[in-house]
């Protein structure tokens, strides 16, 4: 009788455990595939112009303004590096850090793409190249994706 009870003691510890693994874990589903696509287009916006001639990576080694060169950075840590770690660990608390720091690098991409629209005189700003809205649109693109999967387990 002892050991029935010890079994079944046992028995609910490791559901206990097995759940609390599950609820840390996230399923991007279909998601993951627009994700994907929106890194690869982070990735190739980094070779395309983003301010002047400047290409994205030019910007992102520090041959710009600074605004551009905060958002080059954040889109590439966010939205590259911790898109990647968190589709690999599958982590609920990674997506969170991939959505917050996505809607950092929105707000700093819209920002980046104004500023580089004025200028103090009279004469019009270089605008934002190719590259930049890119950047922009898969940096927004990445924020919803990550905050629909990251607000799934609220």
């Amino acid at each position: 009788m002892s050991g029935d009870n010890d079994d079944l003691a046992g028995l609910r510890r490791e559901i206990d455990q097995v759940g609390r693994a599950a609820a840390k874990r996230i399923d991007p589903g279909a998601g993951a595939m627009v994700i994907a696509v929106a890194v690869l287009a982070v990735l190739l916006s980094l070779v395309l112009p983003w301010v002047g001639p400047s290409t994205g990576l030019e910007v992102l080694l520090g041959d710009s303004p600074v605004l551009p060169r905060v958002f080059s950075w954040v889109a590439l840590v966010g939205g590259v590096l911790c898109s990647a770690l968190a589709l690999a660990l599958r982590r609920w608390a990674l997506a969170w850090v991939c959505a917050l720091l996505c809607f950092a690098g929105s707000v700093a991409g819209v920002l980046s793409i104004w500023t580089t629209q004025t200028t103090t005189g009279h004469h019009p700003g270089p605008g934002p190249g190719l590259g930049l809205v890119l950047a922009v649109v898969a940096v927004v693109v990445l924020l919803t994706k990550w905050l629909r999967i990251a607000m799934s387990r609220i």
